[in-house]
């Protein structure tokens, strides 16, 4: 007796041939179409215990039919196959019905036992079909095996309240993978509010978790809201963990075994319905074994674990990231730039150690500062060469890497000539004043204002540049204005 009967609709005729052979080896009796409308009649006649489609077929798109198949016959499961490997086709899948979303070329093991699976235990997945146009601001880019895992597994968290703990390097998108778990999810209409635990001195961490009452402690002048409160109906993005004191450790503990919490300072305990998402470019377990996290708050936390890729091991999504980026300057205002090969082929040997915010700061300003249309590899290998080293006259090379050695390396190289090649009092102050306030106009110029991304760009603290900003006096490009 066959296993179960496998609906098969694909316009290639290789796939077709390839999915008959190998689900008739597991057992199972299989028919096979080349388009939508055999597809539909099949399922409308009640033949078939699970579907087998692939996204773009001659006569009609398997999105549109999905929601069709699963008002029609609820617990059919439909596996959607598609080689336009996006973050969108996966929500896509996901929010039409689709028990599976599987990227070309795919493994024949896996789909075999995502078969398994589906017969085993046919569910009905929510439906809440949206409009294209709630698609246009994707945050994520790139269409290597590891990305398509990680919208696989977006995919299925999207309609749960399932805790995810992210990890990766920084400037691999972290908060990009939390926002697209709360704007696509069933909390989309909540708040979202993100902290970063490495930000925010150690004594104010649970006040600005939890918010305090008046008098809580010196300055408490008036109850403050908390994240937790703020967050409330939505999504609390805990952002480097890793840096949380353990006495707040503890409390954020307490909210996730009893969903409550208490202000500080104050003595009732008040409900949460919030949804945890925590993050972290540090190994958890490490921080266990030193004593500077606890286990059972790591275990709260990573109900699912999700691990972001650095670029470098996802190289093949250069091409993808980089038109991305120029489109993103490009719409801010900046002139529209592409790549020649040559420059593509230089760039994908960089080792990206600040990963795709590396990337994304160079793609801007290249727009921003070369005027050529098409960036060369001789640009390229301008902007990816080493940090200049300068002697610091006892022969040891120092590495420029920052704006503080960049002034060191100019007074080094302009005031030789003084006493003990120092130069007079208040002299060094007034160069770096010199130095800053164009690189800063220029960064924030680039940037038409946005002072989070000017900070990127500059690898400056947010709150170091708001400073320089107000301190130097510092007019802020305004767009329009």
């Amino acid at each position: 007796m066959p296993a179960g009967s496998i609906l098969v609709a694909d316009d290639d005729t290789a796939i077709r041939t390839v999915l008959n052979q190998a689900l008739s080896r597991a057992g199972y009796e299989v028919r096979l179409t080349g388009n939508a409308s055999t597809l539909w009649r099949w399922v409308s006649q009640g033949e078939g215990d699970l579907v087998i489609t692939d996204v773009v077929m001659p006569d009609e798109n398997a999105f549109d039919l999905l929601p069709r198949i699963k008002k029609m016959r609820p617990n059919l499961p439909v596996i959607v196959m598609s080689a336009q490997n996006t973050f969108m086709t996966a929500i896509r899948a996901s929010e039409r019905g689709a028990y599976e979303y599987l990227p070309k070329p795919f493994d024949l093991k896996e789909l075999i036992a995502i078969v398994g699976r589906a017969l085993a235990e046919p569910k009905e997945r929510p439906i809440g079909v949206k409009d294209d146009s709630e698609f246009e601001s994707i945050p994520l880019v790139g269409r290597s095996a590891a990305m398509q895992e990680i919208y696989r597994v977006l995919a299925r968290l999207m309609q749960t309240d399932l805790t995810v703990m992210i990890t990766g390097e920084s400037g691999t998108g972290k908060e990009l993978v939390a926002r697209a778990l709360h704007d696509y999810g069933k909390r989309r209409n909540g708040p979202f509010v993100a902290i970063n635990m490495a930000a925010i001195p150690r004594d104010l961490i649970e006040s600005e978790l939890f918010g305090h009452e008046r008098g809580a402690f010196t300055g408490a002048n008036n109850r403050a809201t908390g994240r937790f409160e703020q967050a409330e109906g939505g999504t609390l993005f805990l952002d480097e963990i890793g840096d949380m004191p353990m006495e707040a450790q503890t409390r954020l503990l307490r909210v996730l075994q009893q969903g409550e919490y208490t202000t500080v300072g104050g003595r009732t305990p008040i409900k949460t319905d919030v949804r945890i998402v925590a993050a972290s470019n540090k190994d958890l377990r490490i921080l266990i074994q030193q004593g500077l996290f606890r286990e059972d708050l790591f275990f709260r936390l990573n109900v699912v674990p999700l691990r972001l890729p650095p670029l470098r091991e996802r190289i093949e999504d250069l091409p993808d990231l980089v038109r991305h980026f120029f489109a993103l300057a490009e719409k801010d205002g900046l002139p529209a730039k592409k790549l020649d090969m040559q420059a593509l082929e230089r760039m994908k040997q960089h080792r990206w150690p600040g990963n795709v915010r590396e990337l994304e700061n160079l793609a801007r300003r290249l727009a921003a500062l070369y005027p050529q249309d098409v960036i060369t590899a001789s640009v390229i290998e301008g902007e990816l060469a080493p940090p200049t080293s300068v002697s610091n006259g006892a022969g040891a090379p120092q590495t420029v890497d920052n704006l503080g050695g960049a002034v060191e390396m100019y007074l080094a190289s302009h005031f030789a000539g003084f006493p003990n090649g120092m130069p007079p009092p208040g002299l060094y102050h007034r160069v770096l004043r010199e130095l800053e306030v164009p690189l800063l106009t220029a960064a924030l110029t680039a940037t038409r204002g946005n002072q989070i991304r000017a900070a990127d760009l500059l690898g400056l603290n947010r709150n170091t540049l708001r400073k320089k900003i107000r301190d130097l006096d510092i007019q802020v490009y305004r767009s329009g204005g």
